[in-house]
């Protein structure tokens, strides 16, 4: 953190009262961002208990005066409700992007956007960020939205805006897109999005800032028409397929995908002023998409075809049977659109009767005592029939998509969009950092609207140093061709070139530093460092005196 300024970025943005006392603002959060990765721990209540046992290590670490009251719930929340503020973040956030770029050389090409949702036990209210919406985490539970623009390849969070948890996808998007602009200079990036990208205005946008997009087609409207056309094409080899190959962990070669690619002209608006451009559209088969929907639909057929059995047991004891035919078809019809194999099942019945012959009324059997008829009815299912021809037909548009680009072939070819497209988990790596260990941002612990937003900020700036880190370390072993042994507790002689941050601080969790006040002197002792964590601190590009000076006396 002070390697990138952080506490002078925040300094400059968040000025200090005339009559503030005490640690900077900068130096407040640089503090708390150390306490929660450390700690796994985002609360305010701890961390001035924490300071004050940690006081010394963090004066001679700083080089600056550092007390416990800088850290009581009061200073954190006036922090976090400061940080809360759109045009106070978004300058803060412009600052350390360009600063992360220029300390660590980086050479920004691709960036991703995706929303998340981050959902807690609140109540909700008018003008409340917390509301319902679409998640994928708890539907039953109010929510804040994020949007997150992240620099690929590291998934780095470039852009962190928190909105209502109501707030469709689509208009987050733009704004995203120019605050990266402010941060990275010059023209054709490349930004990739999910599906909700891919609308028309979107990518118009996109295009006339001389950017570049990616992004899946959505299938509504023509597209769901068109779509059928072009898998039929694919299908049927109108289109001639190029194949992607991946290598695997044994260095075998493994298909990816089949497609093919045209070109499509559009026309909009965009701020009053007519765009025209050439987009291509990638028609896409993943052959493990493809297999997991053909295991999906073997597996639903497989369960329908029991539950259709199930549905008329032979009679006997608790037994229940259908005795009207609506009630059969009924039924049956329910657990086809449940298991969604409605034409893939059909099925015959049949109505079975059962005569029986009783006596009216009391007394012997003779030939003149009134008797009637009693007819019991069961539908009974005889058979169960797959129709593998309408099988077959859905079978052939498993795993089909298609994806629009702007860019130049020389700069994506199918292949290329194919293999970016499928990094799409590096942003959502970073949602998993935020939400879960180690920063667990949720729950949340914070009530108030601006407690949120500034809390959200904070622990995104948490999600760049993990990141950050993470990211140096493993270029250092790449070039060096060396791997850390020590790290996996279940095998501690295997070596790796890809630890992640969580397991490289997992291993500094045995220091201690012990200080024994004497009446006439001080003394310091810390645990010796082992070669691995001298490593890391090496390979962070950190002085091992960093840790031995804590020691002197």
């Amino acid at each position: 953190m002070i390697r990138l300024s952080f506490p002078e970025i925040i300094d400059r943005h968040l000025a200090c009262h005339g009559l503030h006392q005490g640690l900077s603002w900068g130096w407040i959060a640089t503090i708390w961002l150390a306490h929660i990765l450390s700690q796994g721990d985002h609360r305010k209540l701890p961390v001035q208990a924490w300071v004050k046992q940690a006081q010394e290590t963090l004066m001679r670490i700083t080089g600056i005066e550092v007390c416990e009251m800088d850290f009581t719930d009061d200073r954190l929340t006036t922090l976090l409700r400061r940080l809360s503020k759109p045009e106070t973040w978004q300058v803060i956030e412009t600052d350390m992007g360009r600063n992360i770029l220029r300390v660590y050389e980086l050479e920004p090409k691709v960036v991703r956007l995706d929303p998340t949702t981050i959902s807690g036990y609140h109540k909700g209210g008018e003008d409340s960020l917390f509301e319902y919406g679409h998640s994928k985490d708890d539907p039953t539970l109010r929510q804040v939205k994020a949007m997150v623009a992240a620099l690929d390849p590291l998934g780095l969070p470039l852009v962190t805006q928190v909105v209502a948890g109501s707030q469709a996808d689509d208009p987050l998007y733009i704004p995203a897109v120019d605050q990266v602009l402010q941060i990275i200079e010059g023209t054709g990036m490349l930004f990739v999005g999910d599906s909700k990208m891919s609308a028309l205005g979107i990518r118009a946008y996109v295009h006339h800032l001389k950017q570049h997009y990616l992004c899946p087609l959505t299938l509504t409207g023509n597209t769901a028409e068109d779509m059928e056309k072009w898998i039929q094409a694919g299908n049927e080899g109108t289109k001639d397929l190029q194949s992607v190959y991946v290598e695997d962990d044994k260095g075998e070669r493994k298909l990816l995908a089949e497609g093919y690619t045209f070109e499509r002209s559009h026309n909009a608006e965009v701020n009053g002023e007519a765009v025209e451009w050439t987009e291509r559209v990638f028609v896409v088969r993943s052959e493990s998409y493809r297999r997991v929907l053909l295991n999906g639909l073997e597996k639903r057929l497989e369960h329908a075809t029991t539950r259709l059995q199930a549905l008329t047991p032979a009679p006997g004891r608790g037994k229940r049977q259908i005795r009207e035919e609506s009630d059969l078809i009924e039924a049956a019809q329910a657990i086809l659109e449940e298991h969604k194999v409605e034409g893939l099942l059909t099925y015959t019945f049949e109505r079975q009767e059962k005569h029986q012959t009783k006596y009216i009324g009391r007394g012997r059997s003779g030939p003149d005592r009134p008797t009637r008829e009693i007819v019991t009815v069961r539908y009974q299912i005889t058979t169960i029939i797959r129709q593998e021809e309408a099988i077959s037909d859905i079978q052939k548009t498993f795993g089909w998509r298609a994806y629009a680009t702007n860019a130049p072939t020389e700069q994506l070819s199918l292949e290329q969009a194919v293999l970016t497209y499928r990094d799409e988990w590096l942003i959502e790596r970073g949602f998993h950092r935020l939400k879960g260990a180690p920063l667990s941002l949720t729950p949340l612990f914070v009530k108030r609207d601006d407690q949120v937003v500034g809390l959200t900020n904070l622990l995104s700036i948490a999600v760049r140093l993990l990141t950050l880190l993470e990211f140096v370390v493993r270029c250092k072993l790449k070039q060096a061709q060396e791997k850390l042994v020590g790290l996996l507790p279940q095998n501690p002689k295997k070596g790796i070139d890809n630890p992640t941050t969580e397991r490289l601080l997992k291993q500094f969790d045995n220091i201690t530093l012990t200080i024994v006040h004497l009446p006439d002197r001080i003394i310091r002792h810390i645990t010796p460092l082992t070669p691995v964590q001298t490593r890391i601190l090496q390979l962070c590009g950190l002085s091992p005196e960093i840790y031995s000076s804590l020691g002197e006396n």
